[in-house]
This record gives C-alpha cells, structure tokens and sequence, in this order.
C-alpha cells in the first residue's frame, strides 16, 4: 500500500508528511527521494500507508490540497519498472572504448 506524492516543497521533511498522512490512517513508511548529485529533493515522495482503505482515504483527501504553498499530486504509486542490466548510462554502445583496448 504505497502512495505517489508530487509537487512536494522542497522544505518538506519526513516527519512534516508523515504527520499530514497520520490524519488518514497508519503511515508505515515515508520515503523522499533526493538528487544524487546535489542532495537536494527532487519534489516527489512516497508514503506507505497500513490499509488499503486508509491509502484511498488520503488519496482522496489529498489529491489537489494546497500544502506548504504547493498544489498536492496524489495517488496510488505504481509499481516500479524494471531497469535494463545497463542501469540507464547507456551500456557500451559504441564510441571510444580505450579502456577496453588497452587491457
């Protein structure tokens, strides 16, 4: 029972949404996403509640309230997709291989 949280405040934390999720049912779990360049959150986060009822019941709640200046996006997270054994650097397609060359 996961839940999509955007438009977040960059200012948000994980205690601040949990407390505004806690108002709808059991949150088990909060996760913020963060940059891994700049540590900075990307605006985006996940939220685990116990039930599903408790879930609908913030999603419903949620979706579309103004928090801390934004316009909340809320909804059932889907489930995540499964990334190439590349991991999106685009593999070894090609190009300049001297490493590879070299050894």
């Amino acid at each position: 029972m996961s839940v999509y949280v955007g438009n977040l405040s960059y200012d948000v934390t994980e205690e601040t949404l949990k407390a505004v999720f806690a108002e709808y049912g059991t949150v088990k779990r909060v996760q913020l996403p963060t940059d891994r360049e700049t540590g900075r959150l990307r605006g985006f986060g996940f939220v685990e509640m116990g039930t599903d009822a408790e879930e609908t019941a913030a999603i419903d709640a949620l979706d579309g309230a103004e928090w801390m200046g934004r316009d909340l996006k809320v909804n059932k997270a889907k489930p995540r997709e499964e990334r190439g054994s590349f991991g999106g650097g685009g593999g070894n397609r090609g190009g300049n291989n001297s490493f590879r060359n070299r050894y």
